[in-house]
């Protein structure tokens, strides 16, 4: 098997530009699903319940589109026709999605609508994102792949910090932040617009400037044969699996569930913090919303800076393990702080967490799979331990709401000390050498 080869700076760049547009995308999702639904009319003990079908369908997808896409070859490559179609689907929901209150529909039926709505955004996006993970792990060899994904981490909160900001830029410039109830303001629905135009756009540029590598070119840099790719199912590839996959996917149970938290009910939280409201109608909501996306924003520089650090640590398992530390200080510091720009402290340390969230798992992972095969698969099934916990946390989340004492901000609390959790957990991952499991 021949090592693959070093490739320069814009040829990683390229691998992953896409991604930049599909988490514009993700980035309007994320900051935005509470407040759409809250401002249909989402009772906020039940807000987490809409936050199922994202990873739901997560769970359901990735794994299918790896599967796929394994034995997929084409003319135009092997992982970017289902990034193309994913991205296509996925504009065309993004313009249906925040008119789900414009629709002379009932609030129950508007509600429907959205759900269904979301089903396919999320759908569509991990569809489109997914692939970009396998580029990665097809074409890049070991000694570049924590740089490669690096890159893919800087373009991730490049585009979130551009999803975020869209409503506030749009309402700043004189686009309406308010309408009438149980109608999404008109900034909201422009950021999904646009939005939908960049992520075409950049998957465009993906698709013109990455070749795949033919199956022949692939044989000669991965070791395993396409008989034995073809010849596996899911089962087999889960009992096979190295130990890193499960022990990283134990760090990654709590990561998730802790940030669906803060995805769930920041917008509540700094509603209730620094507005001192909790109606979804008042202009003072929509205000939050919008600054929900600003500190989201924050939260995506402050995730840039850190993964330009994140290389320099020697030791790997530390630098997750104090990112991780570093973002559950910051959540804890959200319900004591009621002035919106010192929110801008917590958030910055939340973003450290983010950073290595993105870049240290498939770091980790990618290189233990490394002779087993099936990258794509592999890594579609990985996504079980980012979809997973959070449909877990999202069906605890009215409990544990009640439990807390039916806060909103000390939701932030709770994800503080799920991602010191994960934090410790880091402490049983093993590196590729160590790790004596075997297919």
């Amino acid at each position: 098997m021949k090592t693959k080869p070093n490739l320069p700076f814009w040829g990683l760049w390229n691998l992953s530009f896409g991604f930049f547009g599909v988490q514009i995308a993700y980035a309007l999702q994320s900051a935005n699903i509470s407040r759409i639904f809250a401002t249909l009319g989402a009772d906020p003990h039940n807000l987490s319940y809409f936050w199922i079908l994202p990873p739901l369908m997560g769970i359901l997808v990735q794994p299918i589109v790896g599967t796929l896409s394994d034995k997929t070859w084409t003319r135009f490559g092997r992982r970017i026709p289902y990034l193309f179609v994913g991205a296509a689907v996925a504009v065309l929901v993004m313009c249906l999605l925040p008119n789900a209150g414009s629709l002379g529909l009932t609030v129950s039926a508007a509600m429907m609508f959205g759900l269904i709505a979301l089903m396919f955004l999320d759908t569509s996006i991990n569809m489109a994102m997914q692939p970009f993970k396998m580029l990665v792990g097809d074409m890049v060899n070991e000694k570049q792949k924590a740089k490669a994904y690096s890159i893919q981490s800087f373009l991730c909160n490049a585009g979130s910090v551009a999803g975020y900001l869209f409503p506030f830029i749009f309402t700043f410039i004189g686009i309406s932040n308010v309408a009438e109830k149980g109608v999404i303001p008109d900034s909201v629905i422009w950021s999904f617009y646009i939005g939908a135009a960049i992520l075409i756009l950049c998957v465009i540029y993906t698709t013109l400037k990455v070749k795949e590598w033919n199956p022949k070119e692939y044989a000669e840099y991965n070791a395993a044969s396409e008989t034995k790719e073809e010849s596996a199912n899911w089962i087999t590839l889960l009992k096979n699996a190295p130990s890193t996959f499960w022990k990283v996917g134990l760090v990654q149970f709590f990561c998730w569930a802790a940030f669906l938290y803060m995805w769930n009910y920041t917008t509540g939280a700094i509603a209730e913090t620094v507005w001192d409201t909790t109606d979804p109608a008042s202009e003072d909501f929509q205000a939050a919303g919008n600054w929900v996306g600003v500190l989201f924003a924050v939260q995506a520089l402050g995730s840039v800076v850190w993964a330009a650090i994140l290389p320099q640590f020697k030791n790997t398992k530390l630098a997750y393990a104090v990112s991780l530390v570093i973002g559950a200080v910051g959540f804890a510091m959200v319900p004591f702080l009621h002035d919106q720009y010192l929110q801008f402290i917590p958030f910055v340390l939340i973003g450290c967490a983010w950073a290595a969230m993105l870049a240290m798992p498939f770091t980790f992972v990618t290189n233990a799979l490394q002779g087993y095969g099936h990258m794509g698969a592999y890594l579609g099934l990985f996504n079980g331990t980012i979809c997973l916990p959070q449909i877990i946390a999202a069906l605890c989340g009215g409990l544990v709401l009640s439990v807390v004492g039916h806060h909103q901000s000390t939701m932030m609390i709770v994800s503080g000390v799920l991602l010191v959790a994960g934090a410790l957990s880091v402490t049983v991952i093993k590196s590729r050498t160590n790790d004596c499991t075997k297919p």
